[in-house]
């Protein structure tokens, strides 16, 4: 089978730290995407039962061998200076970055093979003299995409120690393992909360990755936030939409503004009408500062009322769905065969 290798928009996309795609991280939180990890409200959330998924993969980690890398390089938001890591730091910075310490250590694992997965699939698209100036960009001090040991240390606070040691015990045995397709680091992509199915990365960036072809994730339907309201004026709408999208025209009664909606399978907008303007659920999304591109618009009092559901591009590992399989007996290799189907741990 041929590899299959994202454009460059694509590449470009993954690599910019976004507001959480809150947006999300994180970057686009492969990691990106990525997006801040849910509030003290999605953790104490009680998840209903559902049936565990069959563990097709081993969940203890595999026989060490070598490391993938020995280093890795992070190009830091803040300055553009260059950070070097291991990959033990670095699957405790960036699993830190995007999950509470207090999380099932299943979907803990999940999140730092599935970071240190992306990070190095990001170098190999990377020409050597590109790989000196970082394989993907954080922003440690804001705690998007990679927390450095400093500033952990500040924002665990007591429990720093507790929790380092913790995430070393972790990660330590993962320090060699990958996920993989056909034998190259797999691009794994995550986010908080998809709309209770995972998106495929041909509806989100243009470009199919076999792996990133939509899975269930029904228990994101029980998460804290999975579903918000906010509200627009016209006024305010028409300052987001007109100054943003070239030759349109936004004129009539505002409750004939928005009209028929394509989505994808996942409900994901994939386009709008907007006065007879064809626009992109992800371009309305940045433009509007909505959680996920999985909205819906209606108007009525003189406000226009987008709901939401989810948190984040939708592609790859959910967060929530992982800790919802880890709270139900899944192992960290069961939640990634689940999220990035055909894909192999090796190391």
């Amino acid at each position: 089978m041929k590899n299959i290798v994202l454009s460059i928009t694509l590449f470009t996309l993954l690599t910019l730290v976004l507001p959480f795609a809150g947006f999300a991280t994180r970057t686009i939180r492969l990691t990106d995407d990525p997006e801040p990890f849910p509030t003290k409200e999605l953790l104490d959330q009680v998840i209903p039962e559902f049936p565990p998924l069959p563990a097709p993969q081993q969940d203890t980690a595999p026989p060490p061998t070598q490391a993938p890398a020995e280093e890795i390089l992070l190009k830091n938001a803040a300055d553009g200076s260059v950070l070097k890591v291991t990959p033990l730091e670095y699957m405790i910075g960036a699993a830190a970055s995007e999950m509470p310490p207090d999380w099932p250590d299943e979907a803990l694992r999940a999140q730092a093979v599935a970071s240190h997965s992306y990070v190095l699939y990001q170098r190999d698209q990377q020409t050597p003299e590109q790989q000196q100036e970082g394989w993907i960009t954080v922003d440690p001090a804001r705690r998007q995409g990679f927390m450095t040991r400093e500033v952990l240390e500040s924002y665990w606070g007591e429990g720093f120690e507790q929790n380092w040691k913790h995430f070393e015990e972790l990660f330590a045995p993962l320090e060699n393992t990958i996920l993989t397709y056909e034998g190259k680091p797999a691009a794994a992509a995550y986010h908080a909360i998809s709309p209770g199915k995972t998106e495929s990365s041909g509806q989100i960036w243009n470009e199919e990755l076999p792996y990133l072809c939509g899975v269930d994730s029904m228990w994101d339907l029980t998460a804290d936030g999975y579903a918000m309201t906010v509200t627009y004026t016209p006024q305010q709408m028409y300052d987001a939409i007109a100054p943003n999208f070239a030759g349109i025209s936004i004129t009539g009664e505002p409750e004939t503004w928005f009209g028929e909606v394509k989505t994808t399978p996942a409900g994901t907008v994939e386009l709008i009408d907007c006065c007879g303007t064809l626009l992109r659920g992800c371009d309305v999304r940045q433009v509007l500062g909505l959680r996920s591109a999985a909205f819906t618009i209606s108007y009525g009092d003189n406000v226009f009322a987008v709901t939401t559901k989810g948190y984040g591009h939708g592609v790859g590992l959910s967060q929530w769905g992982a800790k919802a399989l880890a709270e139900q007996g899944s192992g960290y290799a069961a939640i990634l065969a689940h999220y990035f189907p055909g894909t192999q741990l090796e190391g």
